[in-house]
This record gives structure tokens, sequence and C-alpha cells, in this order.
């Protein structure tokens, strides 16, 4: 899988669990046995035709004003489910991993992720997750950080 290689390049350390299907961000937290806060939710916005990915907790909703405001751009929307298919063609619809830079998109962090040592997160399939170090997240996902949930 992509994100393994990537992770293997980088020399990051990595726990992959095998877990039962979930097809959320919060069921992914209840199958790890974690708070939902531990979970790293992407949620890809688009401004103009550039997908952004924003990277939050799971019980959190992105605030688009928020993301705009940080982003210093007058608006974004979110993705369609047309536009994720195309976006990430190797991963199930859903699952994405929350690493922009793997797919070649910016990545925007909520402040409400600082807190947290590691990080689960959906590994392109429903059923993988991988759990990593947050300081190695953001070495890779390279990521701007602001308040951009509600």
């Amino acid at each position: 899988m992509k994100l393994e290689a990537m992770l293997d390049q980088s020399g990051v350390e990595y726990e992959k669990h095998l877990h039962g299907t979930t097809y959320t961000a919060q069921g992914l937290a209840a199958e790890e046995h974690v708070s939902g806060y531990m979970v790293a939710k992407p949620v890809i916005v688009m401004h103009r035709n550039d997908p952004i990915m924003c990277v939050i907790p799971a019980p959190k909703r992105v605030d688009l004003n928020r993301v705009a405001d940080v982003l210093g751009v007058p608006e974004v929307y979110l993705a369609t489910e047309s536009d994720m298919a195309e976006l990430f063609p190797d991963c199930e619809l859903g699952a994405e991993p929350p690493i922009g830079s793997l797919f070649g998109m910016r990545t925007v962090m909520d402040r409400g992720l600082i807190e947290d040592e590691y990080l689960i997160m959906q590994a392109g399939t429903h059923r993988d997750a991988i759990k990593v170090r947050r300081s190695d997240w953001e070495r890779l996902s390279d990521p701007l950080v602001g308040e951009i949930t509600r």
C-alpha cells in the first residue's frame, strides 16, 4: 500500500491494525478502543479546482469559513464523491489516509490535534488502520495549523 511505503521510506515507526469494517471515523475510534479525538479524519475541500486536505479529530466537523480564513482565500467548498474517487483511486471511498502530501495536496490541521502524542487513521480501506506519532505525521504532512472545526 502507498501509505505504508511512504512511512517505511521515511523511517517512520508505526503500528498497523486490522479491525472490523467501519465506515466512520468515530466507528474507527470504537473499533480501536480510543477516544475519537485521537482519530485523524480527513475532509477534502476545494479552492477553485485545487484540493486541500483538512485533518480534524473524528468528533469534530470542519468549518468551511474557518478553513478559508486560515488559507487566506475567499471561500472553499467540500469535494464531491466523484472528486474523491478521482483524487484517491487506490483507496476505498471514505477510508483515505489523512496525509495530503501522499496525494500531492496541501494539508491543514486542526489545532485540536496538537495535544495528541499518537494519531490513528484509516489506511486506505475500511478494515486497516495505522497508529503513528503525531510528530512524525506532522513531519510528513507539513500542515498549516489553525482552528478549522466547530
